[in-house]
């Protein structure tokens, strides 16, 4: 059992690396993009959906809808039959108004697919980001209503910390205009071995942005480790337009929060496997603010 037990830790470590192979290959070879929205259907969904559309036109890539219900506990076995054929045929019509919607506001310029499936929430994702290699997958970080805020909002969460395609979580009220101004939360430690750095010139360069480095480390004098990964961070993203910002406050998640809201900041990329906000978000309040009530959208990127 020991031994099936190892193969299986082995086999999906093996699959994890190999899905960061595909996606780099993917983005780094200009295929056509796909940009994978996650609705519930809310409003704060439908928002993302919206911000998604208006992205995809700016960067020319197609849409796909995904809607994902799992089936009711009951213990009666005609209800559950009607009641997934009900949510079945709900479901259809709520994609199809919003297919129309996206349709209507993007003048017809992508391609729309849909897709509804059944079972858990980000299985159920993984196994599509698997098949259709997303550019993006986007999804509203929080709902409207408090049943939304905890359901929509753990999706959010918990695909950020554990999804390898690039995730955008999307505030209730923000709109999409373009994206200028990207900004990178960076600790400066060991950066050579933990910054996607094809994936952020892919972003940089798609958008036409400016990168801007927040540099979120405690220390308020630099060290000689601080300059020298200082250093290899600068040779890295040589090729693009790059400004560096010390992020002087006590409280460095706050601290960036203000910046990117002060700076006009587009879109602020977390790095989840380094970055402690995403690890104590179920414990710290003003961590979860951060994902749940940030006003700029976050796109997570793992290395």
């Amino acid at each position: 059992m020991e031994n099936s037990a190892d193969e299986e830790f082995v086999n999906k470590n093996i699959l994890k690396d190999y899905n960061h192979v595909i996606l780099k290959y993917y983005q780094t070879n200009n295929f056509m993009k796909t940009i994978l929205v996650a609705t519930d259907f809310s409003p704060a969904a439908a928002n993302a959906a919206d911000y998604a559309a208006d992205m995809a036109m700016a960067i020319d890539a197609d849409i796909l809808l995904l809607h994902i219900y799992e089936t009711p506990v009951v213990y009666m076995e005609v209800p559950i039959a009607m009641n997934e054929a009900d949510m079945t045929q709900s479901a259809e019509r709520a994609m199809i108004r919003l297919e129309a919607e996206l349709v209507v506001r993007t003048n017809g310029e992508p391609n729309i697919n849909t897709e509804i499936r059944i079972g858990n929430f980000f299985a159920e994702l993984e196994t599509v980001c698997e098949r259709i290699k997303p550019y993006a997958v986007v999804i509203g970080s929080q709902g409207t209503t408090a049943a939304e805020r905890l359901l929509f909002g753990g999706h959010a969460v918990y695909a950020m910390k554990h999804l390898i395609w690039p995730l955008i979580t999307v505030p209730p009220t923000v709109k999409f205009s373009s994206v200028k101004k990207i900004g990178l939360a960076c600790d400066f430690d060991e950066v050579a071995e933990t910054i996607p750095v094809d994936e952020i010139k892919t972003l940089v360069n798609d958008f036409h942005a400016e990168l801007h480095i927040l540099n979120t480390g405690k220390q308020k004098v630099y060290s000689p480790e601080l300059v020298f990964e200082s250093g290899v961070l600068r040779n890295m993203l040589k090729d693009i337009k790059t400004d560096y910002h010390f992020i002087a406050s006590d409280d460095t998640d706050e601290g960036i929060i203000d910046f990117a809201e002060q700076n006009q900041i587009d879109l602020l990329l977390v790095l989840p496997k380094r970055h402690g906000l995403i690890d104590a978000i179920k414990h710290k309040s003003h961590t979860k603010q951060l994902v749940l009530h940030s006003h700029v959208p976050l796109l997570s990127l793992h290395q």
